[in-house]
């Protein structure tokens, strides 16, 4: 499966207000500088000592998005 990697705070600005919330990603522990991949479905995992995890999915038009801001595309 392909990923491209960010950190928090290149999430808080990629996510949209029907996405998953700022608050929800606080409470699930994601911190600005935390690491997070976001596979080519949407899915949002962040990386704890001994894995990821699954935090909340991206909805439409989310490629753009993430190419807009980090210029990456997924590998």
């Amino acid at each position: 499966m392909k990923f491209v990697e960010i950190t928090g705070q290149s999430l808080a600005q990629i996510i949209n207000d029907d996405e998953i919330h700022a608050d929800d990603l606080a409470t699930a522990g994601v911190t600005p500088q935390s690491i997070i991949r976001i596979n080519e479905q949407g899915d949002i995992e962040v990386r704890r000592p001994t894995q990821w995890e699954l935090v909340g999915g991206l909805l439409g038009n989310y490629e753009e998005r993430i190419r807009g801001i980090t210029g990456m595309e997924w590998a």
